[in-house]
């Protein structure tokens, strides 16, 4: 029997699934010419962002370990699709692999929800402990049920806000606007703590609801702003700094279960060293994209980030008595920032 994650996009998961058992014989991993294996990978970022880079190198690497036995084809820009049309994608089989923000996975895998709880980590060492540690790693395969595994987490780096008419130095300044968000009941709920009103679009519509006032504000890292050239239209940049989700390289169980131990060998490495890689061109990327979007004009501050931390602890205050079991993650991911041996 088929399971299917109950949620408000189940009736659009089973029309694709419906047009997947044709797609299926186009989309899924073939074997091209020689016996080659070919995997399609899509994502919706632009060619010159980090994660895009990364993914190139991760199937240059998949490459190289296999000897082109293994060619990785990487569609960025939305081409198969937005990044829950290409989660769904992966469930029936029908594309590859996709790089999806935790955020998104959460409709599919509940515990992801605790990566998106805002000023969770206490700073960077502390974040990437917990992701490549036990935690990190058993997240990552939370989804296998909806036939999603978790291959490694890219740097999403560090979100805040940017708008059209003013910077927001405190939630107040958020109050009455119509903030863009992820798809996630996460996002949505400290938008609310924080007094604005949540609206979900998909990322490759933001630049035209910005322009047309559908939303007054978004809020994402440096790199996507400079990158999406949000900036355009919204000339304040206000880095409170309130979530770190990181993304996720995603692999569909029915590919991953279709391969020998020694391909999803090389996958696995190179999605590793990817990451690595990845890391790297993030901290190049983020100190670029604040140059040259204060050249550009935008008007970039630092707000006190203490009314914000106190606006979202009724978040962590819900959690507890709401979702027991995931705030006892929560306080493990805690622990791992006070314990400097934990893994």
């Amino acid at each position: 029997m088929i399971k299917i994650p109950v949620n408000k996009h189940s009736g659009k998961l089973i029309q694709r699934l419906a047009f997947g058992f044709l797609a299926l014989l186009l989309f899924t991993t073939c074997q091209g010419p020689g016996g080659i294996r070919i995997i399609k990978m899509g994502h919706g970022l632009g060619v010159t962002h980090p994660v895009h880079e990364a993914m190139v190198y991760m199937a240059d690497k998949i490459s190289e370990k296999s000897q082109g036995r293994m060619i990785v084809k990487v569609y960025p820009n939305q081409q198969l699709g937005t990044e829950r049309e290409l989660v769904e994608l992966l469930q029936i089989g029908s594309l590859g692999m996709t790089k999806v923000s935790s955020a998104t996975l959460e409709s599919f895998a509940p515990a992801m929800q605790v990566l998106s709880m805002p000023y969770l980590f206490n700073d960077d060492e502390h974040r990437e402990k917990v992701l490549k540690g036990s935690i990190g790693k058993k997240l990552l395969l939370e989804s296998e049920e909806y036939w999603l595994r978790g291959l490694c987490y890219y740097d999403a780096g560090k979100r805040s806000f940017y708008s059209k008419t003013k910077p927001v130095d405190s939630p107040d300044d958020l109050k009455g606007l119509k903030i863009r968000v992820l798809e996630s009941n996460m996002a949505t709920n400290m938008i609310k703590s924080f007094g604005g009103s949540p609206t979900p679009i998909s990322y490759g519509e933001l630049y035209t609801a910005l322009q047309q006032g559908i939303v007054d504000a978004a809020e994402n890292n440096p790199p996507s702003l400079y990158t999406s050239r949000h900036y355009e239209v919204c000339k304040f940049y206000s880095i409170n700094e309130h979530t770190a989700i990181p993304d996720v390289v995603v692999i569909s169980t029915k590919v991953w279960d279709s391969l020998d131990e020694e391909e999803k060998k090389w996958i696995q490495e190179a999605a590793d060293e990817s990451a690595e890689y990845q890391y790297k061109l993030w901290a190049a990327s983020v100190e670029l994209s604040l140059k040259e979007m204060e050249k550009a004009g935008v008007r970039i501050t630092y707000p006190d980030q203490t009314g914000f931390r106190q606006a979202v602890e009724v978040m962590y205050d819900n959690f507890k008595f709401s979702q027991p079991d995931l705030y006892a993650i929560i306080e493990e991911i805690r622990k791992a920032g006070e314990n400097k041996e934990l893994n």
